[in-house]
């Protein structure tokens, strides 16, 4: 950690409180996040919580226990034990969560009156024993919740962390679990492997686009393939002379080198063409890539132009369409490098 600046103020710096719902969920399944283990799930399943599509309801689906929800409900309690019911979810993206959301959707007379959510940061590939005996620290103490509702709570933390615990009190059914923050990065695999400066799991993130009518941006930054369609950004068609575009945070200050652009499952909604700008932290422009043809349904390597170091990339779509995935790559400057070593020092205790 640099100087005398506070933990935390780093991050502090990155992100506005009022803007965490465009931050990534770090516990998303599709980013790796997983439900790993759970005291109770007798009448719906603990991995419904981070399940990536929206909450749905099928009327009259009764199995041997009743009613099935798509969410995690566990029976009510009987013999007046001490304590909550409680999940144990692993983050796909470890990092500082700014907002929590507990969607309670379709759960009306069984869902808990009151949730809380703590935190952890456990190195490596911790067991459930070993987890449930960590340091665990508050990031959303007991509060009381609606049901069929998204429960949305802004939270303030300054710790990164890898794990987190989510307690119903006393019991009840939730739907959903979204846990949306910055990432943090362990910087030991900054070397010897590609790492992509836009990845979200690495910290990089849209901060603003002209369109996501059909899906958001952030999705293209996602790990792995894309599933389907609504797995990547799309825009909807535009009926002017403009252009659709997308604003992309860096983890940290680099000059790029090679841009990946993925247009599998966009067959007749691809773009026509594609380019690149960066911008230095002075705001200046600094153009990556020209204005380039793309095929739809197809992955794509662009070499790019050398230039200035650069914390964020404009990619335009010409004039509208679907982008699957998006990487970037090239070398951290040595103020970037310092950047994401104390990113992580400045959130995780004993560093």
């Amino acid at each position: 950690m640099t100087g005398d600046q506070p933990r935390g103020r780093l991050l502090q710096k990155e992100v506005q409180m009022s803007d965490w719902s465009r931050l990534p969920d770090l516990a998303a399944r599709q980013v790796g996040g997983s439900v790993l283990d759970a005291n109770d799930e007798f009448f719906a399943e603990r991995e419904n919580l981070i399940k990536d599509e929206a909450p749905a309801y099928r009327p009259h689906t009764f199995t041997n226990k009743g009613q099935e929800y798509d969410g995690w409900e566990t029976r009510r309690r009987r013999d007046g034990s001490p304590g909550p019911d409680w999940a144990l979810i692993r983050l796909g993206i470890a990092g500082v969560p700014a907002g929590i959301v507990v969607d309670t959707a379709y759960f009306v007379g069984n869902y808990p009156p009151e949730v809380s959510v703590a935190g952890a940061c456990v190195p490596g590939h911790p067991t459930v024993e070993e987890l449930l005996s960590a340091p665990w620290h508050p990031i959303l103490a007991r509060s009381p919740i609606k049901g069929d509702t998204r429960n949305e709570f802004e939270v303030s933390g300054e710790r990164r962390i890898t794990h987190v615990r989510l307690n119903m009190h006393p019991d009840g059914g939730i739907a959903r679990l979204r846990v949306h923050g910055i990432a943090v990065p362990d910087p030991q695999w900054l070397d010897d492997i590609p790492f992509d400066l836009i990845a979200l799991r690495h910290g990089g993130r849209v901060l603003d686009c002209s369109d996501g009518f059909f899906s958001p941006p952030n999705n293209m930054l996602q790990p792995g393939i894309s599933r389907f369609m609504a797995d990547g950004w799309e825009s909807r068609r535009r009926r002017d002379d403009g252009n659709d575009w997308a604003t992309v945070a860096l983890a940290a200050e680099a000059t790029p080198s090679v841009l990946d652009l993925d247009t599998t499952h966009y067959k007749g909604n691809a773009p026509a063409r594609i380019s690149l700008d960066g911008y230095t932290t002075e705001n200046q422009p600094v153009p990556l890539l020209p204005p380039t043809l793309v095929q739809p349904d197809a992955p794509h390597r662009f070499r790019l132009h050398s230039g200035p170091a650069v914390n964020r990339v404009r990619l335009n779509v010409f004039p509208d369409g679907g982008i699957a995935r998006l990487r970037l790559f090239g070398p951290l400057t040595d103020a970037g490098r310092r950047q994401m070593h104390d990113r992580f020092t400045a959130t995780t205790p004993g560093h």
